[in-house]
């Protein structure tokens, strides 16, 4: 009879408790970005002829593919490492304000889709430093959003979102990236 007036307490109390943390949903809290830039990187990518021009190149590539142009089937296994020009409009002929430098890796095979490691590296009179970026991109989505997971400089701490989309491309070698970078955690 004790033990039966144990459990019984027992599961009153833990009734009483369970309805004591039950609250309504709050709504999410929508954050504001502390900074917000929107900048464009051009890629070149070297496929043999344009050497004098071009800001990327392949730097691996599946067993038996040229190191000159991407693999068939969705690129896979091709890595790219890059040195591109970044610009304020998608001008590639306007003035850069820094570089983009890092690269790319297709490690999809039944999609165009590429893995994001790189850097921008800023240099104006309006800022300083360097945006670091890493993510997965698939590039057959018109926007896609990758993580600032760091900074330098005027960007030192800093993380966010940075929403890409392709803006232009030219078969297999040009493309230009639209980067709307918003900062939510500004040191």
């Amino acid at each position: 009879m004790e033990k039966m007036k144990s459990r019984i307490t027992l599961s009153l109390f833990l009734v009483f408790l369970s309805m004591s943390s039950v609250h309504p949903m709050k709504p999410k809290k929508q954050y504001k970005p502390c900074k917000h830039l929107v900048l464009y990187f051009h890629d070149i990518i070297y496929n043999g002829k344009n050497a004098a021009n071009a800001t990327s190149a392949i730097v691996g590539a599946p067993e038996g593919a040229n190191a000159t142009i991407l693999a068939g089937q969705f690129h896979f296994g091709n890595v790219v490492v890059f040195d591109d020009p970044i610009t304020l409009d998608n001008n590639l002929h306007s003035a850069p304000i820094g570089r983009a430098q890092g690269l790319y890796i297709y490690d999809t095979k039944n999609t165009y889709t590429s893995w994001l490691g790189f850097a921008f590296l800023l240099n104006t009179t309006d800022y300083q430093g360097t945006i670091i970026f890493n993510g997965a991109d698939p590039i057959m989505v018109k926007t896609r959003d990758i993580a600032v997971v760091g900074g330098t400089g005027d960007f030192f701490m800093h993380r966010g979102v940075a929403t890409i989309m392709t803006d232009a491309f030219e078969g297999e070698v040009y493309f230009r990236l639209h980067v709307d970078i918003k900062f939510y955690e500004c040191w």
